[in-house]
């Protein structure tokens, strides 16, 4: 069995984490939320320094990094899945 990857939530009411080593799809990504530890399984491959949903995202919904709306979901996000600029709309373009 692949060890768990590590990831890094930054504020606990963000909707992504930043995976800090590449991850394969079905691999579990582990991240702390500031009170327990969390894992998600990825859905595809994520490479390092990219985010990771922590949570399914409905379309249209903002998306939290560092606490705040980096940006709006252009389609359905699911938990463990690769959030990048084909399924996030960036509020700085």
């Amino acid at each position: 069995m692949e060890k768990e990857k590590k990831a890094v939530l930054i504020h606990p009411d963000d909707h992504v984490a930043v995976v800090l080593e590449d991850v394969g799809k079905g691999e579990g990504v582990r991240y702390w939320d500031g009170r327990k530890l969390h894992l998600v399984i990825a859905q595809g491959s994520i490479s390092k320094g990219h985010k990771v949903a922590v949570r399914s995202i409905r379309p249209k919904a903002k998306v939290k990094k560092y606490g705040i709306p980096i940006g709006r979901a252009m389609k359905q996000i699911k938990r463990g899945q690769l959030v990048h600029i084909d399924n996030l709309a960036s509020f700085v373009r």
